[in-house]
């Protein structure tokens, strides 16, 4: 619990460093149609995961995360299709503890598109992801799909970086052969990320 506040307070006390470093001297021009086919960008994310609802056999269950708080780091890659369509890949590793001082780990790999909107040089990109997901938790190991929704605000810092802030949504189901046992758990990642243009 501590190691992950500590991680977040750092990653949000460097963000405005990250803003500062800038070239001041860097006079290139914005414009909302920036983006057109071909430009690519490749996004390092890094942050904090808070379980929200999990269910098994169809009712709500108490976690048994303290607090429900883990960390979350992930490598995206963007392809864009216009000025605002874009579609790419992720990875993505979580880890989050419990009350026993166990660990869950998850590995999610997927495919990604979406939406984005540039309002001067803030980008509001609206995305929905797809993949399979390795779950490790206590021994046990499950392999199953996740689907995920998110939004970000990134500030055009110049032509080849952005800073951003970033929320998604997370769903991983757990079918298993005893569908008694199935399993739906539910996750929100907050995190900050630095965007490489190219």
């Amino acid at each position: 619990m501590h190691k992950a506040g500590a991680v977040l307070l750092i990653l949000l006390t460097s963000f405005p460093i990250l803003l500062a470093a800038q070239d001041e001297d860097n006079e290139w021009d914005y414009y909302e149609d920036l983006y057109a086919i071909g430009d690519q960008t490749f996004i390092i994310s890094l942050g904090t995961i808070f379980p929200t609802i999990l269910r098994i056999n169809g009712e709500t269950v108490k976690d048994k995360f303290v607090p429900p708080v883990g960390g979350i780091g992930s490598l995206c890659y963007n392809y864009y299709i216009n000025a605002n369509i874009f579609a790419g890949a992720e990875i993505s590793g979580i880890f989050i503890q419990t009350l026993a001082n166990n660990t869950l780990f998850m590995l999610p790999v997927g495919i990604r598109g979406g939406y984005q909107f540039n309002i001067w040089k803030i980008e509001i990109p609206v995305s929905i992801g797809i993949g399979m997901a390795l779950h490790r938790f206590n021994n046990q190991g499950h392999f199953g799909m996740y689907l995920k929704g998110g939004v970000s605000a990134f500030y055009r810092a110049n032509e080849i970086w952005s800073f951003g802030i970033n929320t998604n949504w997370y769903w991983f189901p757990q079918w298993v052969e005893d569908k008694t046992k199935n399993a739906y758990g539910n996750f929100l990642d907050l995190t900050i990320s630095a965007r490489y243009h190219f």
